[in-house]
């Protein structure tokens, strides 16, 4: 769109200034005056502020450089009424953009034309006025032309941007389909592999603890074993969040909620508003990591009696928020956890961001909010 628009800008000053040269040679060699000669470069100069040194969107007809061009034009009128073509110069810029304003430019061309040959003769033939309607008639078929040609383009323009668009959407929903699919392949691997082998090791090193009890190096083995497993176990779980399966994001935030009021009887509840729509499993499986982590901050530190988990879905934005009633902290001086740094990265690679608001003994907000168009 912008290399058209770049290209209809010079054709558009070619036309201006091989206008604005044809209609004001013939006048500017009959007369003896400097003024003339000024005007018609202080008219050049005063399109080239408006349309070379800026560029006003297509279409826009500022207002200053109508009224600028029109004092011009009168003080050229007012030397020589053979320079009212010359004066037409001004509403060429939006010939092509706007086709009323270039019916206009050629009928005044024509009237201005009968009158300046009355103005010289006394009178108008009719072979005149048949000669002017014929020039009116082709000069406005020649601008509707043009101006066809300039607005199947812009309409081309926009449709392959539009495709475009749509290729790069279609791409960026492809690459991350294939990286959610990595992922699980990732994590069955995992679980096939290191997962169920250390399983294995920890159940051997464990009846081989029964019968050496007082081995030191099989402890250290079995507690390394065990360690291992349960990194491995999070690895997977952090790879395959199995929360989403069933019911998406919603129910797993109700189950997320449910369990914390089980084992803790804080009372936590999971709130939605908004209709819900779609989203992508990578979206879903970030902000279930960001309500997990919140939740679990505020089970170790906030001793929070009620917690809320609401998703909200708006018109533009996806947010969630965790809310507790606990002890809360000041951001300010507070150190950075890791935890909130991981949530803070989590919304960063979606575009989207994290808030925390908390004060000493008002509780804790933890606000994760996304574009709409990431989902």
């Amino acid at each position: 769109m912008e290399s058209w628009e770049r290209s209809r800008r010079r054709w558009q000053h070619a036309f201006f200034a091989s206008w604005l040269v044809l209609t004001s040679a013939g006048p500017l060699m009959e007369v003896r005056e400097i003024l003339p000669w000024v005007l018609v470069a202080g008219l050049a100069a005063w399109y080239a502020v408006w349309f070379v040194a800026r560029t006003p969107p297509a279409g826009e007809v500022p207002l200053p450089y109508v009224l600028g061009g029109g004092l011009l034009c009168l003080g050229l009128f007012a030397v020589d009424s053979a320079f009212l073509v010359v004066c037409l110069s001004v509403l060429v810029p939006y010939c092509m953009d706007a086709l009323r304003v270039g019916l206009v430019a050629v009928v005044s061309c024509a009237g201005g034309w009968l009158w300046h040959s009355y103005h010289e003769g006394g009178t108008i033939t009719w072979t005149e006025l048949a000669i002017t309607g014929l020039i009116a008639i082709s000069a406005a078929t020649a601008v509707g032309y043009f101006y066809t040609v300039a607005r199947q383009s812009a309409e081309r323009q926009q449709l392959i941007d539009q495709l475009q668009a749509a290729q790069e959407a279609r791409a960026a929903a492809e690459r991350q389909a294939g990286v959610a699919a990595e992922r699980q392949r990732l994590a069955r691997d995992i679980h096939d592999s290191l997962t169920q082998g250390f399983a294995s090791v920890v159940m051997l090193l464990e009846a081989a603890q029964e019968r050496l009890p007082e081995d030191r190096h099989l402890t250290q083995a079995l507690r390394a074993a065990r360690e291992n497993l349960a990194e491995s176990r999070r690895v997977v779980h952090a790879l395959r969040p199995g929360e989403l399966d069933d019911g998406g994001l919603p129910e797993a935030l109700r189950r997320l909620s449910g369990r914390l009021r089980d084992e803790t009887g804080i009372d936590a509840h999971a709130v939605l508003t908004g209709a819900p729509r779609p989203l992508e499993p990578q979206v879903q499986a970030e902000l279930l990591r960001v309500a997990q982590e919140a939740v679990a901050n505020a089970r170790r530190h906030a001793r929070a009696e009620r917690l809320t988990l609401t998703l909200s879905y708006m018109e533009d934005l996806i947010v969630l928020d965790v809310h507790d009633d606990g002890d809360g902290f000041d951001p300010g001086r507070a150190a950075t956890g890791h935890g909130l740094s991981i949530m803070r990265e989590r919304m960063a690679q979606l575009g989207g961001s994290l808030l925390v608001e908390s004060a000493a003994g008002e509780g804790t907000t933890v606000v994760a909010s996304l574009p709409a168009a990431a989902r």
